[in-house]
């Protein structure tokens, strides 16, 4: 049963979608993390349909506007809150206990609120000029949306600790084997290649030696974003880690904007 719990647990974790009564085990918790991203298949179609109104006539900045809030909307703002606290967290300075109160407050500091101005802007930038190659960019930026929940299971790796005071990371933290999160970034990285493809194999792509380099260079990054993005995920943690005693849900959900980030600005140079 753990599986189809697990599988409740993600979409309930992940989205905004009820997932019911679930009983969270360490392995309700790692299927929920490994499941992470076709739970948010919910959340990225609307984003690619959002970009098909690109080539009707609406402006990929505002496109990339409604996509940012569809996907806020859609995870109850979580991963953003996350990412404000972690901030605000940071930049409390060195000593834990007070860095963990600044955490706990629920507002949101000058530091949280510059970096979510920073995230959102960079992140509606790179989705408009993703949505400007028409349906391939939109496919492109799905795609980047289901790869992003890859970070919250490279975050809770087995051997890291919950921080002090944080359900979420009581039942999150240090479940997922490092083996299983490098194969789940693998899989995204699949996932990204294939949606590049439409791009990198337009007709003439291989008509001269420029058009093949820039096909060959569409799908290397298509390739490395993932891994590159989890990298990204997983220093934050590490800071995160060493300045509050621990991981927790705050820094699970920044992992995934930040993952979100790194991948959209990397593919918007794919082509």
């Amino acid at each position: 049963m753990s599986l189809g719990e697990g599988m409740r647990l993600a979409v309930g974790t992940f989205t905004r979608s009820p997932s019911g009564r679930v009983t969270i085990t360490p392995d309700t918790a790692r299927t929920a993390l490994l499941f992470a991203p076709f739970a948010v298949l919910p959340l990225a179609v609307p984003v690619v349909l959002v970009g098909l109104t690109v080539p009707l006539g609406v402006p990929a900045l505002v496109a990339a506007g409604l996509a940012v809030g569809v996907l806020a909307y859609g995870s109850r703002g979580m991963h953003i809150d996350g990412l404000a606290d972690t901030v605000d967290g940071l930049g409390a300075g060195w000593d834990r206990d007070r860095a963990l109160e600044v955490m706990r407050r629920g507002d949101v500091g000058p530091m949280g609120a510059i970096a979510l101005v920073i995230v959102l802007l960079v992140q509606a930038a790179a989705m408009a000029a993703l949505f400007g190659a028409g349906w391939r960019g939109a496919l492109v930026v799905g795609a980047a949306v289901i790869a992003s929940r890859v970070a919250p299971a490279a975050v809770c790796t087995r051997g890291q600790r919950a921080s002090q005071g944080s359900s979420l990371g009581a039942a999150f933290v240090g479940t997922v084997p490092v083996v299983s999160a490098l194969l789940a970034t693998l899989a995204v990285s699949a996932l990204l290649v294939a949606s590049v493809l439409p791009v990198a194999l337009q007709p003439g792509s291989l008509d001269s030696s420029t058009s093949l380099w820039v096909t060959v260079r569409a799908l290397l990054i298509g390739a490395l974003a993932a891994p590159a993005a989890v990298w990204a995920a997983i220093s934050l943690r590490d800071r995160a880690a060493r300045t509050f005693g621990g991981v927790g849900g705050d820094v699970i959900g920044a992992g995934v904007e930040v993952a979100l980030t790194v991948l959209l600005v990397l593919l918007t140079v794919a082509w």
